[in-house]
């Protein structure tokens, strides 16, 4: 009896510890390896991306024209983390998933003219939903965003805090990671310890 209790113990323990192995998020890895903008592309206008002391500033030129920071791979399914601050000026930036067809916001919408941080936008439907982060966001010290893509469909933490999910009809299935500068705008923001793990 005392070998069927043991057994039957141990079979429940591994059962335990599979269970824990599998729902455990894949380790995350930088992607940004602080020093220079290795794995990276700029779309245009490079003088607006630089990086110092870990971190990666993005401060419009006196031209202000818009730019993109892309990762030169490409990702399907994948858990995105980066921390942000927020500097001066109308902060209008956000992550691209995969194409310019969806993109997590960060700081104020210039169409809708008040801030979406952690909403989506999507051409031609603009913010489908808007992200409840009001008690989160914190305007004047650095903010960790998490962003899980599956598929079609992704959930975006802030803080911790678990504030969106969307399944979008336009998200590719396979494409890089972008950091958006928008154009036209007086604004500066920080990023750092950008990491991602592929699901």
């Amino acid at each position: 009896m005392n070998g069927m209790i043991q057994t039957a113990a141990l079979a429940l323990g591994l059962m335990l510890l599979t269970s824990a192995t599998t729902d455990r998020e894949p380790r995350l890895r930088r992607i940004f390896n602080g020093r220079d903008l290795t794995g990276w592309t700029v779309s245009q206008g490079a003088d607006q991306w630089t990086v110092a002391g870990r971190e990666l500033l993005v401060r419009n030129n006196a031209e202000r024209k818009g730019s993109i920071l892309w990762t030169q791979k490409s990702y399907r399914d994948f858990i995105l983390q980066a921390d942000f601050l927020m500097g001066d000026g109308t902060v209008d930036s956000g992550f691209f998933l995969r194409s310019e067809k969806d993109q997590i916001q960060i700081g104020i919408s210039g169409s809708l003219k008040r801030d979406l941080t952690a909403s989506p936008y999507i051409p031609g439907k603009g913010y489908p939903v808007e992200a409840k982060v009001a008690d989160i966001l914190r305007l004047k010290d650095w903010n960790t965003m998490k962003i899980r893509v599956r598929g079609n469909a992704y959930t975006v933490w802030l803080n911790g805090r678990e504030v969106m999910n969307y399944t979008s009809a336009t998200l590719p299935e396979t494409g890089p990671i972008g950091i958006q500068l928008h154009p036209k705008n007086e604004m500066s923001i920080r990023f750092r310890d950008i990491r991602l793990a592929e699901l």
